[in-house]
């Protein structure tokens, strides 16, 4: 597949399918192909169709075999998978126009590992550093401080939350006992019953909408 000839805009990867079944078994139908290279019927027939307008393989008797040429710089070795295509096959990719695909295929790629390493570099940079005590002589995680925790410098002895600026209580925002911020809006201040009615309202009117 590094070959340009095999492109997806010229012979496609179903010819080096077909092209390595018949070198591994010589000699097949096309329904024998379908199997062999593990390639659909229809595939199947386009594929030899294209191949034997390039004079790459034949047909005798309805069995279809390589061309002599169709194989030039593989050798006559026991068969096998073909991985490396004929030196000839370099005109087709010039004749389909796809040449230097692969190498482009292989600098896109090349450009976005290197984006990917250089976001995780990014990444890991921004990272808070880990806090770590000793207590009786084993070392102990400290776990990051979350979003929605309130730094000690902010907080009031009343439990109200400070402006960092004018260390002014800032209306409507508490500080709970696990360090976390509290919003409190008019329904928290709502009684027991004022409740039981709200979630009352809420279930008929999704029933009704329901």
């Amino acid at each position: 597949m590094a070959n340009d000839a095999f492109a997806h805009a010229a012979l496609g990867s179903s010819a080096l399918m077909v092209i390595g079944a018949l070198h591994a078994n010589p000699g097949q139908g096309a329904a024998e192909l379908v199997v062999s290279s593990s390639v659909s019927r229809a595939t199947v027939y386009r594929t030899l169709q294209r191949l034997e307008g390039h004079g790459l393989v034949q047909q005798n008797d309805f069995v279809w075999t390589l061309t002599p040429r169709a194989l030039e710089g593989i050798g006559t070795a026991a068969p096998e998978a073909v991985t490396e295509p004929g030196p000839g096959w370099a005109g087709l990719a010039v004749a389909y126009g796809t040449t230097g695909t692969a190498a482009a295929r292989k600098a896109f790629h090349a450009a976005e590992r290197a984006a990917y390493r250089a976001a995780l570099a990014a990444l890991a940079e921004h990272r808070t550093p880990a806090l770590t005590i000793v207590r009786d002589g084993k070392t102990v995680l400290i776990p990051a401080q979350r979003a929605d925790e309130v730094p000690v410098r902010w907080w009031a002895e009343d439990g109200s939350v400070l402006d960092p600026v004018t260390r002014l209580p800032v209306p409507g925002w508490r500080v709970a006992t696990d360090g976390r911020l509290i919003l409190h809006s008019p329904g928290d201040q709502l009684t027991y019953d004022e409740l039981v009615a709200a979630n009352t309202l809420a279930l008929e009117s999704w029933e009704t909408a329901a």
